[in-house]
């Protein structure tokens, strides 16, 4: 039974998610055995997406309690991470929009250092396919955390990718869905809002 209950999940997964209003070229980067072929980070200075949003309606509300997994496949939750801000990527290697920002998280990720715990939760229903996929692309400031039940992208009923920032309390103060140039002023001010 679970089997079919992964399958039902993914096509949902599949046909709902991966940053649905991105224009078309981007979304046919994914070829069709479901690898993306390498994407040139965006410009530093590049606003974010026409897609991109920032979503405040859910400030306050707590981390949800999901267990997922760290690169070991120990299982974790957001709690484990509370006392920093927390930016909770939510993304698959499937996704184009979401391979084309992991670098720029990337580049987070290093600026940031122990300031900000920057998890990427990998939402594919192959968890293996994650450490590769960091490796061979040089990611090498994100940690390959696992989210083998797809709890946050169907509990949490969002597309692909999305980032959640939750201060140092574990309290969400936005989220941004679609792709955005992390590395970028745009996103420095949203993250600064955590250190407020």
């Amino acid at each position: 039974m679970r089997p079919v209950i992964a399958l039902l999940l993914g096509l949902s997964l599949f046909v709902g998610a991966c940053d649905k209003r991105a224009a078309a070229p981007e979304q046919a980067a994914a070829g069709g055995d479901g690898t993306v072929p390498d994407i040139a980070a965006p410009d530093a200075t590049a606003a974010p997406d026409a897609a991109t949003q920032v979503d405040r309606s859910h400030k306050g509300e707590a981390m949800p309690a999901y267990r997922f997994q760290d690169g070991t496949g120990k299982p974790v939750s957001l709690a484990d991470f509370r006392g920093k801000p927390v930016l909770v990527n939510l993304w698959a290697t499937w996704c184009a929009p979401c391979v084309r920002e992991m670098p720029t998280l990337d580049a987070l990720a290093a600026r940031e250092g122990a300031a900000l715990h920057l998890l990427t939760v990998s939402q594919d229903m192959e968890p293996g396919k994650v450490q590769p996929f960091l490796t061979e692309r040089k990611l090498a400031n994100l940690k390959a955390y696992r989210d083998p039940d797809l709890q946050f992208s169907t509990g949490m009923g969002v597309s692909l990718p999305t980032t959640i920032l939750y201060d140092a309390g574990g309290r969400e103060l936005w989220r941004v869905t679609g792709a955005m140039d992390w590395a970028g002023a745009e996103a420095a001010k949203l993250i600064a809002e955590a250190k407020a």
